[in-house]
């Protein structure tokens, strides 16, 4: 699968924690990317300075869907369900 033109839901929906230029702390999942053109194409795409996690993403259909609205709400999910999980109750000791 190659990815979809115009899309870029992977470089909006997900939270990345390192570093990206121009984004010293990461970036906040549902924010785009300040590395997207106004094509909706990475800036950094084949460049050393590219984090990990952006070279890591592979386009799948369980991760694309057919379109990009698809593609954000699977990303979304994603993101939600591997977020700790904030309303867990203390561990037992805790004060």
């Amino acid at each position: 699968m190659s990815c979809r033109g115009g899309c870029a839901a992977c470089c909006t929906a997900p939270s990345i924690a390192s570093p990206i230029p121009g984004m010293p702390h990461g970036k906040p999942a549902g924010m785009p990317c300040v590395q997207l053109d106004d094509q909706l194409r990475c800036r950094l795409f084949g460049r050393p300075e590219r984090p990990a996690f952006c070279a890591s993403l592979r386009p799948s259909a369980d991760m694309c869907g057919a379109s990009r609205s698809e593609a954000m709400a699977l990303l979304s999910a994603l993101e939600l369900a591997t977020q700790p999980d904030a309303a867990s109750p203390p561990s037992v000791g805790a004060t």
